[in-house]
């Protein structure tokens, strides 16, 4: 299963962590999906949703 909202297609990021040394990492930052039921043509189905489409209400949960 992908790390991706089926919304808006969020995914994860990526960068570097930077100690106090200047010691650089690799990262990742992964979105807030909650999987949640959405209702789509008039039929209940599950979801992975980002956490920034569930309180913009792009979707209309059921």
């Amino acid at each position: 299963m992908s790390r991706k909202c089926d919304i808006c297609g969020k995914g994860p990021r990526s960068g570097n962590r930077i100690s106090h040394a200047h010691n650089k990492t690799r990262m990742r930052q992964l979105p807030n999906l909650q999987t949640v039921h959405v209702l789509e043509n008039g039929r209940r189905v599950t979801k992975r949703v980002c956490t920034r489409c569930i309180r913009s209400n792009r979707i209309q949960k059921g």
